[in-house]
């Protein structure tokens, strides 16, 4: 049985008309015929008793009827119930997100989608490993990736171009580089994740491409720490746009 076709025969019952039924639903009255024959080939017995003049109910009509209208009120009330649950966003939202990335840009993001949403419950980790999504019940992972796990389902939100960067106090006493060749002068400021070290730069300039292994005396499994080293001037790091940007535009 369907739920309209119930809804129908109740109709029906109180109006005591299949036409005025099917005016009502805005359908043909040969909908509202079969509708009830569906019900009551269900049932196995009539709800109606036809007459050229009248219909009125059966006496199984009669007892099945008021228990089916209070049946469809239930369901009715938890459908609109469901409705207002979902009309505001609410529950635990678990994510994961790079550390500068998070620090610098993702958290304020967040603390505004909070306020517009009391309900929701943050839970988040803040790491630059990739970690298991599935153990570690993420729903959410923001990560610095040119290809994505096969079992995962994902989206590029932006472009982050790389770039090599240096306070002008650092420059003001080392110098300028002008040529990659020119870095092996330099102090890089290394970032290390699950003991693997980035200190091998490499370049292209269409033509050719260049391959730096680096010196320096910083290392950090923590990306943000990087970048304040090299904010404070102490060597040139190769750094995501977006963890740079305000200190770039700040000077």
């Amino acid at each position: 049985m369907q739920l309209e076709d119930l809804q129908i025969i109740i109709k029906v019952a109180e109006l005591r008309s299949i036409t005025a039924a099917a005016d009502y639903f805005n359908i043909r009255p040969a909908t509202a015929s079969a509708a009830i024959k569906r019900v009551e080939h269900h049932l196995g017995t009539e709800l109606f008793t036809r007459t050229t003049r009248q219909l009125r109910l059966s006496t199984a009509g009669e007892k099945y009827l008021p228990q089916c209208q209070q049946a469809l009120q239930l369901l009715t009330k938890a459908k609109r119930d469901i409705e207002e649950d979902y009309a505001e966003i609410q529950g635990e939202l678990r994510i994961t997100i790079s550390s500068d990335l998070g620090r610098n840009l993702v958290l304020k993001w967040l603390d505004e989608f909070m306020d517009q949403h009391p309900k929701i419950i943050l839970k988040i980790h803040m790491s630059d490993s990739n970690i298991d999504v599935y153990r570690n019940a993420i729903d959410v992972a923001l990560r610095y990736s040119p290809s994505l796990q096969s079992n995962l389902y994902g989206f590029k939100i932006c472009d982050a171009p790389r770039l090599m960067c240096a306070a002008p106090d650092y420059l003001a006493e080392y110098g300028t580089p002008q040529h990659p060749d020119d870095l092996v002068h330099h102090q890089g400021l290394f970032y290390e994740l699950d003991e693997v070290v980035h200190d091998e730069w490499k370049f292209s300039d269409g033509q050719q491409n260049y391959k730096i292994k680096m010196k320096g005396k910083r290392f950090g499994n923590d990306s943000d720490v990087v970048r304040k080293w090299c904010v404070a001037g102490k060597g040139i790091v190769i750094k995501s746009s977006l963890d740079m940007y305000e200190d770039l535009l700040a000077g």
